[in-house]
């Protein structure tokens, strides 16, 4: 009789949320990410916090710059995986154009966000949704801080 394989415990856990498609709705998305990561035992001011957030902040920035249909909200969906240590990211908006990396004249002002999503995130893509427009995505490597509980004696 053949022995079954057990499978690592991996826990995932989910955040999401709509947000209004203006600059108050990126901000929100921003801090309320930020706050969840606090949660998850990823510590304000830690590396791994820091590149999560911005990587959020420059997507949000995105879909309400780029990916804004007037009517339309984007939605927020943060996943962590425990087992793999990842944090997937990902910012879905109703407009059809498809994000581009592009590297701007040193004199231009903006234009550098998904040049920073690349170097911060392991990963990075976009693909359809269900309905009209696009899903970005990023995942990003995270090594939480143990708690008092977990801490190694």
């Amino acid at each position: 009789m053949p022995i079954p394989h057990s499978q690592p415990v991996t826990a995932e856990r989910v955040f999401a949320q709509r947000f209004s498609a203006t600059r108050r709705g990126a901000r929100l998305a921003r801090l309320l990410a930020a706050l969840q990561l606090v949660e998850w035992e990823l510590p304000r001011d830690s590396v791994d916090h820091d590149a999560v957030a911005l990587v959020v902040a420059e997507l949000a920035a995105n879909a309400v710059l780029h990916g804004r249909v007037p009517g339309r909200d984007f939605a927020l969906l943060l996943r962590y995986d425990t087992g793999r240590g990842v944090i997937r990211i990902e910012l879905s908006d109703t407009h059809p154009a498809r994000p581009a990396l592009a590297v701007p004249a040193s004199d231009e002002d903006h234009g550098r966000g998904l040049i920073l999503v690349d170097a911060l995130a392991t990963c990075w893509g976009f693909h359809d949704r269900v309905g009209p427009g696009k899903t970005v995505w990023a995942e990003c490597a995270v090594f939480p801080k143990p708690t008092d509980e977990r801490a190694a004696p």
